[in-house]
């Protein structure tokens, strides 16, 4: 199997420039959860993940808030394949789950760690469109399927 051209497809599209910005927003969201260490942040994350990762991605407030931006800046529109954009949104539904829980129980370092990890990620599609996503998906794919 070839481990480096392997990602999740979809039938969905999305504006890339909305992805990127989403990506933003957790970034900063999580710069205020290391200062804070407020358990409320991260548990916002994880619903909003959730709701990205599933079927309910128009409800999630944070792909509203970076739609609605996205419609007032002078960017053309973007559209790839929702596939990778779905799975990396399992990713941080996961993590940020990690996070909250790691948060709740008193975990600070690894709350923080892990904070790190998803903020690292988020900094990569922000600033540069990089999916980890789609790098790690290869992995979880053997995981899950043999090679026949």
């Amino acid at each position: 199997m070839k481990t480096y051209a392997l990602c999740p497809i979809s039938d969905k599209r999305i504006n890339e420039r909305v992805a990127r910005l989403n990506g933003l927003f957790t970034v900063l969201l999580l710069i205020l959860f290391v200062f804070t260490h407020q358990w409320f942040i991260p548990a916002f994350l994880a619903i909003d993940f959730l709701m990205r990762s599933g079927n309910l991605s128009k409800f999630s407030p944070i792909g509203f808030s970076s739609r609605n931006i996205i419609k007032i800046l002078p960017l053309e529109e973007l559209l790839i394949n929702a596939g990778p954009k779905i799975f990396a949104a399992r990713i941080g539904l996961i993590i940020s789950s990690a996070i909250l829980v790691a948060s709740l129980v008193g975990y600070n370092f690894l709350s923080l760690s892990l904070a790190a990890i998803l903020g690292l990620f988020s900094f990569l599609e922000a600033a540069f469109g990089l999916c980890v996503a789609c790098e790690i998906y290869p992995y979880v794919y053997r995981l899950f399927y043999k090679e026949q």
